[in-house]
């Protein structure tokens, strides 16, 4: 379960996100979820940026296939093992 977070952001770029996440049909907190975890994984070298992320940092589009689940699913493993 996810923990409720207050942000103060300018309202002209909260309507620009907006805008964004619903062209690339997903929520505006899973691209800062996303983002907020590539900045604090990133510094892995092993660890691939998912093309989720790499779409909201370069602004191409994100695959029709791409399971967002799957990739936070397998992440997950990723971690688990990473940290045994």
């Amino acid at each position: 379960m996810g923990t409720k977070l207050i942000l103060e952001i300018d309202n002209d770029i909260i309507v620009r996100a907006k805008k964004y996440a619903s062209k690339k049909n997903v929520s505006l907190s899973l691209i800062i979820e996303n983002y907020l975890d590539s900045l604090t994984y990133l510094k892995d070298k092993d660890l691939e940026v998912s093309p989720f992320v790499k779409s909201i940092t370069n602004g191409e589009s994100i695959p029709e296939d791409y399971d967002v689940k799957k990739e936070r699913k397998d992440f997950t493993s990723y971690l688990e093992k990473k940290h045994q």
